[in-house]
């Protein structure tokens, strides 16, 4: 694949990004530059290999699932410009 001036531009605009036309020609080179090394990389043969989400073997921090009401109702509402037991006061906005 290959990137001409018209895509360079459009990419440009795209991206809200100002170049300059002088710029155009060394953009176009650099973005061809990264889809020619992009294209080596569908040469590798990853058969058999197993897709990674980290370089180093981990396994998530779980916790119980339990249902709480936190216990700290008190302190949530501390700052609750206005609040009625351990709720929050609105105003009403549907008639």
């Amino acid at each position: 694949m290959s990137v001409d001036s018209a895509t360079v531009r459009r990419i440009a605009h795209l991206s809200r990004i100002a170049i300059e036309d002088s710029e155009v020609e060394r953009l176009r080179g650099e973005l061809n530059a990264i889809l020619a090394f992009v294209e080596t990389l569908s040469e590798v043969d990853v058969e058999g290999v197993e897709p990674l989400t980290s370089a180093l073997p981990m396994q998530m921090k779980k916790r119980a699932d339990v249902v709480t009401d936190g216990g700290i109702a008190d302190e949530i509402l501390a700052n609750a410009p206005l609040r009625e037991d351990h709720y929050f006061v609105v105003p009403k906005v549907i008639e």
